[in-house]
């Protein structure tokens, strides 16, 4: 299974998610990549902010370090689900809730990192703990729940 395709290349092509998706070209379009293939791997991305997603100069808006944290986290909890339960796809997953905490500004002035980790699960939800890091420094901390959701759901025929 390895690729030089992020999970949302692989698995959901034609996602138009504003934070993660592919197919949206006004969209941040992260990329996410995990590190291993077991269900707890890491999973990693590097993004780079541009001037309109400031808050102020040189410092990140926080709604889009939310954006990031929240489609990054619900990223590594399919990937958590694949592994976990022997999947070919990416089950739908939505969040479920998810709380940031802001350690310091997040400058700009270069590719920003994410990285997360599923750190339990217990049937269709996934709690992931994630960090976002700037200049070297940890910025934000996010811990998340993931649920993956049935038919009938507006969320289970999107990809």
């Amino acid at each position: 299974m390895e690729s030089d395709l992020s999970l949302q290349e692989r698995f959901a092509p034609r996602n138009a998610c504003f934070g993660c998706g592919p197919a949206n070209d006004k969209g941040l379009r992260i990329r996410s990549f995990p590190t291993g293939k077991s269900p707890d791997s890491e999973v990693i991305a590097e993004w780079t902010p541009e001037p309109h997603h400031e808050a102020f100069d040189n410092v990140l808006n926080g709604g889009i370090i939310g954006t990031l944290l929240d489609c990054h986290s619900n990223w590594t909890a399919i990937w958590h689900m694949i592994h976990r339960d022997g999947l070919d796809a990416a089950p739908p997953m939505v969040t479920a809730d998810y709380h940031i905490t802001m350690k310091r500004p997040t400058p700009t002035d270069g590719p920003v990192r994410l990285a997360a980790r599923a750190v339990s699960s217990d049937g269709p939800r996934v709690r992931v703990e994630a960090t976002l890091s700037g200049g070297g420094r940890v910025t934000a901390t996010c811990v998340g729940h993931f649920v993956a959701v049935e038919p009938g759901h507006p969320a289970h025929y999107r990809w």
